[in-house]
Order: C-alpha cells, then sequence, then structure tokens
C-alpha cells in the first residue's frame, strides 16, 4: 500500500491560525512577509503551503511558455508566481486551475492577475492575486526562471517557504524563521482567546487588554 506525502507539522499549525494572527508575530519579529495587494479571488478562499516558485516576465519573439510547469508542482504545494505586478495580462486561467485543484495542490499566489475566476470559485481552488481580467498573457508574458527567490506583494519568497492565505490576504513565513513566526502567532493567539474568555465573563474590556498584555502583543522585541 502507498503511502501519501508526510504530514508537515508547521503546515497544519499555520493552517490552525489566521493571517491576522500571523502578521502580528511577523512584526514582532521584525520580518516583512505581508504580501500587499494580494487577495482571494473569493473571501472564501484559505490556504496553507508550501511555495513552488517561478518569475515571470515579458515575452521574448518568439515567445516562451506561460504555464507547462503544472504537472511537476508536489501536492499540497502552493504555485507562486512573480509577474512583477502586472495587471495588464494573465498570468492563470481555467486549465491551470482545473489541473491544480485534480492534482491536490494548495493554492495560487500571483503578484499580478488571473482570470477565469468563476472556475477557481466554482471548485473551491484558492487563487490569491492582486486581481482579476480577461486578457491573456500568451505571447504576452513567459516564464523566466523557476524554484527561485521571488517577489510577491513587497514580500519576499523563497522555494519552501510557508504561505498562509485567508479573507484578509495572504503571508509568507520564511522556512528559516518559520518556527519563531508560529510560536510567537500561537501565543498571540493563546493571549486574545484569554481575553475573550475574560470579556464574556464579565470583564471590562481594557482590563481584559492590561491583564494579558493586548497592547504589546505585536511590538517589536529584540
Amino acid at each position: 500500500m502507498m503511502e501519501g506525502p508526510p504530514k508537515d507539522t508547521n503546515v497544519a499549525r499555520a493552517a490552525r491560525l489566521d493571517t491576522a494572527t500571523i502578521s502580528d508575530a511577523l512584526d514582532r519579529l521584525g520580518i516583512v512577509g505581508q504580501c500587499y495587494e494580494i487577495k482571494g479571488r473569493d473571501p472564501s478562499f484559505r490556504f496553507a503551503g508550501r511555495a513552488f516558485t517561478m518569475r515571470c516576465g515579458p515575452a521574448a519573439n518568439p515567445p516562451g511558455t506561460v504555464g507547462d510547469y503544472i504537472d511537476d508542482v508536489p501536492e499540497g504545494h502552493v504555485v507562486v508566481i512573480d509577474n512583477g505586478g502586472r495587471t495588464d495580462a494573465t498570468i492563470w486561467g481555467d486549465i491551470l486551475t482545473e489541473i491544480a485543484h485534480r492534482r491536490g495542490l494548495a493554492g495560487t499566489v500571483i503578484d499580478g492577475i488571473n482570470r477565469d475566476v468563476a472556475l477557481c470559485r466554482e471548485l473551491g481552488y484558492p487563487v490569491f492575486s492582486k486581481d482579476h481580467w480577461m486578457r491573456t498573457g500568451k505571447d504576452r508574458v513567459q516564464v523566466e526562471e523557476m524554484n527561485c527567490v521571488v517577489t510577491i506583494g513587497g514580500a519576499r519568497v523563497g522555494p519552501g517557504d510557508l504561505l498562509r492565505g485567508d479573507a484578509d490576504g495572504v503571508l509568507v513565513i520564511p522556512r528559516g524563521h518559520e518556527e519563531a513566526v508560529l510560536a510567537a502567532a500561537e501565543e498571540i493567539h493563546a493571549a486574545e482567546e484569554h481575553i475573550r474568555a475574560a470579556v464574556r465573563g464579565g470583564m471590562r474590556l481594557d482590563e481584559a487588554r492590561r491583564q494579558f498584555k493586548y497592547h504589546q502583543l505585536q511590538t517589536r522585541r529584540d
């Protein structure tokens, strides 16, 4: 009997946390991981997974390919595409969405735009990008490099880095810092749960926040 891929404990930990909590943990540790202006094409989209990265650029003459990599992305990974924030041509569409969904990928994150939003919503396949529009990237955009360091919404993403996306956006936890970031995020989450419980029990909010040090949760610590 074949076994599936080994469970990634830190992906599971990230999936239990929301991006707002992880964002506060990144701030505490002085790490820029919030991907500015990158949003889910549907507010219900959620994912956690490791990055499979690529960098794209303007098409050459003759043009290169925009999408023949999809069968090489490991199950459970996130396709991360740096298209330089380009918004006049897409880099992802319905064929890639269908294959990615069928192959069990965690999601797609694009510093740029995609099209065919109806299908990703129908399938529940998470696509996070700057926007969506229908104009094709074929003969306009090509893949320049794969498994490289890229920039997504001003945040650095390396191959294998941990990404988390939800209704508030998407962020990256650099692989070399993920244990510290996740531990800090879990601490912040626990403190906020204590505050909620205290208020439900009749405590004033300002007192609960003082008791559990709410205003220092995201403060930079050296």
